[in-house]
């Protein structure tokens, strides 16, 4: 009997070893993730790759892009991305002339980041509803001065909640830079712009320290500085070239014609002109090289 016991007892065994070795290789395997994040980085990545080609002045392809990354956001219920997305279509739409729907999207964005407690992305909706006006004002009217000082007023309150946020402090002090531009004051416009400039620099943000020193090169032209103008406006080539946007490059080099023809230099002007529209060419924009094609001609005929 004691050997039959036994003999059972061992043939058991295989079956008790195994029990043991599927309860050990569950409790040992990888624990489900508390959340998950594919859909949401997807999302990002796509925001960021729109916001890319905006700056690359492909506006509608930056649309097509954005519409899968709202979509994204949307589907995961994510409230910082829907409100991005938002903000981003704003400013596409904006750069299309669009405008009355530019100013509605910032609208929406900025009613979701309130109703949802984030305060600060709501408030960067409407630093870039400041920049739009400021953008559509006629430079040097008596009205935009008054116009103006209301808007930097708005723009204070609104740059006090985004303090901790430095790429939105940055949009914030280029918004500034503009307005101070609009106003004349040139030295204050600058000095608003070097703030983000010195962090786009820092950041290697190329594209976006390539863009300040356009506004740059901008605010000294306008305050009849031509010489240190296209100093800032090289300098903004020179980060487009490292970022090779040929968009950024045309731009300032177009530019660049401009304020050698409002110094008196036509022929520095035309060569600048003629290399703006060789770009233009390049990067596939052949309406924006007729452009500049006709203001050749009309100048050298």
């Amino acid at each position: 009997m004691e050997g039959s016991k036994v003999h059972r007892d061992w043939k058991a065994m295989p079956l008790i070893l195994l029990l043991i070795t599927l309860f050990s290789a569950c409790s040992s395997a990888p624990k489900p993730p508390t959340e998950i994040f594919a859909d949401r980085n997807t999302a990002i990545n796509l925001l960021a790759f729109a916001n890319q080609t905006a700056n690359h002045g492909r506006y509608e392809e930056a649309l097509f892009i954005l519409k899968d990354a709202r979509r994204l956001a949307l589907s995961t219920d994510d409230l910082k991305l829907r409100i991005n997305t938002t903000i981003s279509q704003g400013n596409f739409v904006f750069a299309l002339g669009r405008h009355d729907e530019a100013f509605g999207e910032w609208e929406n964005a900025a009613a979701e980041g309130e109703a949802s407690g984030e305060k600060a992305l709501a408030a960067l909706a409407r630093i870039y509803t400041i920049r739009g006006k400021i953008l559509m004002l006629d430079q040097g009217s008596g009205i935009a001065y008054n116009i103006v000082e209301e808007l930097k007023t708005q723009l204070g309150e609104e740059m006090a909640l985004v303090r901790s946020d430095p790429y939105a402090t940055a949009a914030g002090n280029i918004t500034l830079g503009l307005a101070e531009k609009q106003s004349g004051n040139w030295a204050e416009a600058e000095n608003a712009v070097r703030r983000a400039l010195a962090f786009h620099e820092r950041e290697l943000h190329l594209e976006d320290a390539a863009y300040d020193w356009f506004i740059i090169g901008s605010i000294r032209s306008m305050a009849g500085n031509y010489e240190s103008s296209l100093e800032a406006l090289n300098t903004a080539i020179r980060f487009d070239r490292r970022a090779e946007n040929g968009y950024g490059l045309a731009s300032s080099w177009h530019a660049i014609g401009d304020v050698h023809m409002k110094a008196g230099n036509s022929d520095e002007a035309y060569a600048a002109w003629f290399r703006a529209a060789e770009i233009y060419r390049a990067i596939n924009m052949p309406a924006l090289a007729e452009k500049i094609e006709s203001l050749l001609n009309k100048q050298l005929n």
